[in-house]
């Protein structure tokens, strides 16, 4: 995304509009999937630069900026990810809030690493 027009700048490298067009299409085919997984990130950037004509040398300056940003951003990623079908389940009515409750006392249950509520007062 910006991390490939900032790089284009420090080179000098001129995008016209299609050339940015591209680059979005390219960002847009080599991101899907990619939102969870931690690092990917340099992945994505290579492959985006590299259709582009951009140098890959380019991806050392905004390294350390990324990786400060990449962990935040896989957690916002993943409870997205999550999140989503219940939201959507809700919107549509089929959300079950009997099955809910029920999947997460057998996850209780099953999972003796979950803190327990405790009982006492």
């Amino acid at each position: 995304g910006l991390g490939t027009l900032f790089i284009a700048q420090i080179y000098g490298i001129h995008l016209s509009l299609a050339d940015q067009i591209m680059l979005v299409v390219t960002m847009v085919i080599t991101s899907k999937g990619a939102a969870g997984v931690p690092g990917f990130m340099f992945v994505i950037l290579s492959a985006t630069l590299s259709s582009a004509g951009i140098p890959l040398e380019g991806i050392a300056f905004i390294a350390g900026v990324y990786r400060l940003m990449d962990m935040p951003n896989t957690a916002l990623n993943v409870l997205g990810n999550t999140l989503a079908p219940l939201v959507i389940s809700k919107w549509e009515g089929k959300f079950s809030e009997e099955r809910h409750q029920q999947a997460l006392l057998s996850m209780k249950h099953s999972n003796p690493s979950v803190a327990q509520p405790s009982s006492e007062s």
